[in-house]
């Protein structure tokens, strides 16, 4: 069927196409199963080519199902969740010069993007205490992938230990870019009275490092840092710590208790929601010869010009694997977030130090005040799911005499998002909820998402 929006549909094309290769349409598709071949005509459009006007009109008859949650924002955690985003970050990311630019590769040309990705590395660099950052990565799963390659590379060994309650989108990601190199999860607990618990049975010498969230998945701020390092400087296994970057704000940079490589979810820096993507994977690490040749994307540096003492910017130290040989390539990414990484200059600039703790402080300070509203309001009806004392952003909630399933449904009805189930994504959470909120989340918010569980669950 010929399509407007099918390349080379036109029966007439295909027919000088085929007669120019000297073939017929057969012997193209000889290599798909008789089975799966299609032998009717797509049903697809609306039998003609629409105009701009009516498409238009079509898509926001669509679009209007759609359930926008503004007054009270989703409570929904799990990672990604509502932050402000202030205008001036969406202004300059349409700007031409960054909205439409590609890799740098030309320096001489691309001075002022190059700038500002290197003024992101040095803040995220500030910000997690370390002394290199990349700019950038996908995401936070795939720089934690990343991080644990890295750490295999550097150790030569395949066993990275993970927290028992590890992420599990993180992990799924991860299990999938360590299966062809052998790569092995070791579930690891902490413990205040016995120190640190290996679950599984597995070699310790072939332990390379160990990987730490902080805050976790559940929002819970891990206190014994200090322990963690002391074991890892012990043992010689290589700190990894995947950091919220707006709880770095209030809590301790992974770089001053130890880290030798930090990752985050780079999405609350300005990013928005996205329907989950695109995001902003963060990946820094200590200033160590061997880390520096194992990080994987690109890094910009600065330097003198030839000419005179004014400075200029170039992509340095990359092992990409259209610059070297495949099989030596740190890694194959090439597009990256570099858009997303603007952004998140942008509103670190915007927001400043003192505004970053007065963010994380907020934040915390709703965090806290659920907490106890829960503990109030809703004995008997649900609990926090999680022995920790301290949370940032995101609190589990068991719900007690209810299905949570119901419970979101009613929620839902009265304009409410409610938190992400948890059964089938973590082991010891049986209907629990993961409620995350943020800076946008008021205290009458918080109050009506209390007052409403108090009536339904």
């Amino acid at each position: 069927m010929y399509h407007p929006w099918i390349p080379n549909s036109d029966p007439k094309i295909k027919e000088d196409m085929l007669r120019s290769l000297g073939a017929s349409f057969e012997d193209l598709i000889r290599d798909i199963p008789e089975k799966i071949r299609l032998r009717r005509e797509l049903e697809i459009g609306f039998g003609r080519p629409l105009s701009e006007h009516e498409v238009s009109i079509i898509l926001e008859k669509i679009l209007s199902k759609n359930v926008v949650f503004k007054d009270p924002p989703p409570f929904l955690g799990g990672g990604v969740c509502p932050h402000a985003v202030p205008y001036v970050v969406k202004y300059i990311l349409m700007r031409g010069e960054f909205y439409t630019a590609y890799t740098p590769y030309q320096a001489e040309i691309n001075q002022g993007l190059m700038q500002v990705l290197f003024e992101y590395q040095s803040m995220i660099a500030d910000l997690y205490d370390v002394d290199v950052v990349n700019s950038s990565m996908y995401d936070v799963s795939t720089a934690t992938a990343e991080a644990i390659r890295m750490m295999m590379r550097i150790t030569r060994k395949r066993g990275v230990l993970v927290p028992e309650k590890m992420n599990p989108f993180i992990k799924k990601v991860v299990e999938t870019w360590i299966w062809p190199v052998d790569g092995v999860l070791i579930r690891y607990k902490i413990d205040p009275a016995e120190g640190i618990l290996i679950l599984d049975k597995f070699s310790e010498n072939e332990i390379g490092g160990l990987y730490l969230e902080n805050p976790s998945f559940l929002g819970e701020i891990i206190e014994e840092t200090d322990l963690l390092n002391d074991y890892v400087k012990k043992k010689k296994f290589i700190f990894i710590v995947n950091a919220e970057p707006l709880s770095l704000g209030l809590l301790k940079p992974p770089g001053e208790y130890g880290a030798d490589i930090v990752v985050g979810n780079g999405s609350s820096l300005g990013l928005g929601m996205n329907y989950g993507g695109p995001s902003l994977g963060i990946l820094g690490i200590k200033m160590r010869e061997e880390f520096i040749r194992q990080l994987p994307g690109r890094l910009i540096g600065a330097t003198k010009e030839v000419d005179g003492d004014k400075k200029g910017f170039a992509m340095i130290l990359q092992t990409r694997e259209q610059h070297i040989r495949r099989e030596r390539a740190t890694s194959n990414i090439t597009t990256n977030s570099a858009l997303e990484a603007v952004a998140a200059a942008v509103y670190l600039s915007y927001v400043g130090e003192k505004g970053l703790r007065r963010l994380g402080e907020s934040i915390y300070q709703r965090t806290v005040y659920m907490k106890n509203r829960v503990e109030k309001d809703l004995v008997g009806k649900a609990c926090i799911n999680s022995e920790r004392r301290f949370f940032f952003r995101e609190l589990p909630i068991r719900f007690i005499t209810r299905s949570y399933r119901e419970i979101h449904r009613e929620l839902l009805k009265r304009g409410i998002h409610g938190g992400l189930l948890l059964d089938n994504l973590m082991e010891g959470m049986v209907n629990t909820s993961l409620f995350c909120v943020t800076e946008l989340h008021s205290r009458s918010h918080i109050d009506l998402l209390i007052k409403t569980l108090a009536e339904v669950a």
